[in-house]
C-alpha cells in the first residue's frame, strides 16, 4: 500500500473520532448545566474551561474570546473556523482525506462522510445547535456509529482498514484520557480521592456519560458513583471498548497485524511502544497511578501516546528518498538509451 493512501486512512479515522468525542463531551456537559442552574459567571467558566483544556486549544480559546461560556466554547468547539479541531473542522478534514482515496473506502462510507459535511455547512445546522443542543449532537453520534458500522461491514479488512482501526483507537485512548483529565482537580495531587457528595457523583457521572460508560460502569460497579473506580474503570478496564487499556490493546492488534509481527515480537518502534504501554496497563493497578497522581500519569500516558504516533508515521508514512546527483541520472539514461538500441532491429 502506498504510505499517502496509508496516510489518509489513517487521518481520516482519527478526524472522525476525535469529531465524535467532541460532540459527546459537550453534549454531556450541556445537560449537566441543567442541574447548576445557580451557578454564577465565575463558576460557570470554571465549568467550561477544562473543556477547553480537554482538547488542547486553551490558547487559541483565549486569543479569540474574552472569556469561557456555553456559547463561546460550543462555538468554537463546534464551528469556528480558526480551529482545525472543532467538529465542523474534523469533519472537513475527514472529508479531505477519504476525497483522496475513494477508491479504498466504499461508496456507503463516502456518501456518509459527505452528507454529514454538507450537513454542518448548512445554516440549519447552527440553528439546530442553537435551539436543540441535544439533537444536533446526537446527530453527530448517529453519524459516527454508522460510519463505523459501514467500515466494520462494507470495507476490505486488509492494510488499508487496518491503519483505520489504528487511528481510530489511538484518538479514542486520548481523548479518554482527556475527558477524565477534565476532573483531575478533583483528585488530591498523590493518592485516592475520597467519596464525593451528590453533586459530585452527577458530574463524574457526566465523565462517564461522555465516554458511553455509564450503563457498562452500572453493570460492573452498580449505581454507586465513586471516583476512583471511575478512573480505575476507564484507564484499565479490559472490556469495556473506549476505555484506554482496550483501545491500546486493539492499537497494538492492528499494528502488528500491519507487519505481520508476532505479539510477543517488534520490527519497528511504533509496535514496540504499543507493546510496552498496553504491558504497563495491562499490569498497571489503580493505586499505582493514584500514588504518582491522576493527573501526572495520563500526562505520561498522553505522551506515550504521542510517541506511538510519531513512530507510526515515521515507520510507514514518511518515506526517505535517495537524491542521486544529476551525473548519476545522466549515466543511467545513457545506459537504458545503449540498452535499448542493442534491442532496436538492424
Amino acid at each position: 500500500m502506498l504510505s499517502r493512501v496509508a496516510n489518509c486512512l489513517y487521518w481520516m479515522s482519527r478526524y472522525l473520532e476525535r469529531a465524535d468525542n467532541t460532540a459527546r463531551l459537550l453534549d454531556v456537559n450541556l445537560q449537566l448545566l441543567l442541574d447548576g442552574r445557580a451557578l454564577d459567571e465565575r463558576a460557570l467558566a470554571g465549568h467550561w474551561i477544562p473543556i477547553v483544556q480537554s482538547a488542547g486549544d486553551e490558547t487559541l480559546f483565549s486569543a479569540l474570546y474574552p472569556r469561557a461560556t456555553a456559547e463561546t466554547v460550543t462555538e468554537f468547539l463546534v464551528f469556528h473556523p480558526e480551529n482545525p479541531n472543532s467538529i465542523q473542522g474534523s469533519i472537513s478534514q475527514a472529508r479531505e482525506n477519504a476525497r483522496m482515496v475513494r477508491d479504498q473506502i466504499t461508496g456507503e462510507v463516502w456518501e456518509e462522510i459527505n452528507r454529514l459535511y454538507l450537513f454542518l455547512r448548512q445554516p440549519q445546522a447552527r440553528a439546530m445547535a442553537r435551539s436543540s443542543a441535544v439533537e444536533f449532537f446526537q446527530e453527530i453520534k448517529a453519524s459516527s456509529l454508522l460510519l463505523q458500522g459501514l467500515t466494520n461491514a462494507t470495507v476490505l479488512h486488509n492494510e488499508g482498514w487496518l491503519f483505520q482501526q489504528a487511528g481510530k483507537y489511538l484518538e479514542r485512548a486520548d481523548k479518554t484520557s482527556r475527558i477524565l483529565d477534565v476532573r483531575h482537580t478533583a483528585f488530591p495531587a498523590r493518592g485516592a480521592p475520597e467519596p464525593v457528595s451528590q453533586a459530585g457523583a452527577l458530574e463524574w457521572a457526566a465523565v462517564l456519560r461522555s465516554c458511553s460508560a455509564w450503563d457498562a460502569y452500572k453493570s460492573t460497579h452498580g449505581s454507586e458513583v465513586q471516583p476512583a473506580l471511575v478512573a480505575d474503570f476507564l484507564l484499565l478496564s479490559p472490556d469495556f471498548p473506549r476505555s484506554v487499556r482496550y483501545c491500546v490493546q486493539q492499537l497494538n492488534h492492528a499494528l502488528r497485524r500491519i507487519s505481520g509481527v508476532a505479539e510477543s515480537s517488534f520490527s519497528n518502534d511504533a509496535e514496540k511502544l504499543a507493546g510496552r504501554l498496553l504491558a504497563e496497563l495491562q499490569f498497571g493497578t489503580p493505586a499505582e497511578i493514584f500514588d504518582a497522581g491522576l493527573h501526572t500519569s495520563i500526562d505520561v500516558l498522553q505522551s506515550k501516546l504521542n510517541d506511538i504516533g510519531a513512530a507510526l508515521f515515521k515507520a510507514y508514512i514518511f518515506q526517505a528518498f535517495l537524491i542521486q546527483d544529476s551525473e548519476q541520472l545522466h549515466q543511467q539514461e545513457e545506459q537504458q538509451q545503449q540498452a535499448a538500441s542493442a534491442l532496436s532491429p538492424g
